[in-house]
């Protein structure tokens, strides 16, 4: 009795290991088998060619020739831009070496001036000038008791200027004016005529003025200007030639 039972547990893994031998027979035939004798396929070389140093050089190059032309165009607008104005406005302040009498020696004045040119003519413009002159004459020994009067003078010009160069951030221009100006050298002499101690009468005469500017941009409509220039007075007998320099903002607006 004990031994059937214990042969009939023993038929259930049989049954066990005959269900499932069949399918993993199945699978193992359905796996790709490769022939013995078959190659081995190996992977495709995907190595890129090594560039030479000549190809490597010549892309720098280009890409260098790339950048120098974008730049250049740049730099063409800029200075379209900053030129391109029809109007600028100029105004500072600056001095002037100038001597007050025949007599007398020179003396600094300190200056302020206004400026305001319209280009009409490609680079060719028309400027009107305005500034004044303020000092104190050194006037020799006098039986009058005057000493160091003060005087002043005041300048109305006009004239061409022109730009002979534009750049980015230079730009230089050259003006010659003309006009009128007036010099007032009794003020400081207490109702003293000037002439006594030595300085020119107060008269309006005719004054010339010319020079060169030199603009630092700041902008397209923006910049500092440094002006040197020779200012030419006929007080009293004789032409004075007066050096100076200005110093002052330049504003551009209005389109040519």
């Amino acid at each position: 009795m004990r031994f059937r039972k214990f042969s009939g547990y023993a038929v259930y893994p049989l049954f066990a290991v005959l269900l499932f031998a069949p399918s993993a027979t199945r699978a193992q035939d359905a796996s790709p088998q490769q022939p013995a004798g078959a190659p081995q396929s190996q992977p495709p070389d995907q190595t890129e060619p090594q560039s030479t140093p000549q190809e490597r050089a010549e892309v720098l190059r280009q890409a260098q020739a790339r950048v120098n032309a974008r730049r250049k165009i740049r730099v063409r607008q800029i200075i379209q831009d900053t030129y391109s104005h029809k109007y600028e406005l100029d105004f500072g302040g600056g001095s002037l070496r100038f001597t007050p009498g025949d007599t007398l020696q020179h003396m600094n004045e300190a200056a302020w001036y206004v400026d305001l040119t319209e280009y009409f003519h490609g680079d060719l413009g028309i400027t009107a000038d305005f500034r004044g002159y303020y000092g104190t004459a050194y006037t020799n020994r006098n039986q009058y008791s005057v000493f160091n009067p003060s005087i002043s003078q005041y300048t109305f010009l006009a004239g061409p200027r022109y730009r002979f160069f534009k750049g980015q951030h230079w730009g230089w221009t050259a003006f010659a004016l003309a006009g009128a100006g007036h010099g007032n050298f009794g003020t400081g002499t207490n109702g003293l005529p000037p002439q006594l101690v030595g300085l020119y009468t107060d008269s309006t005469v005719l004054n010339f003025a010319g020079g060169a500017s030199a603009d630092y941009n700041l902008g397209p409509a923006l910049a500092i200007r440094f002006t040197g220039n020779d200012v030419i007075t006929n007080y009293g007998s004789s032409f004075q030639e007066n050096r100076g320099g200005n110093l002052g903002i330049v504003y551009r607006f209005g389109r040519k």
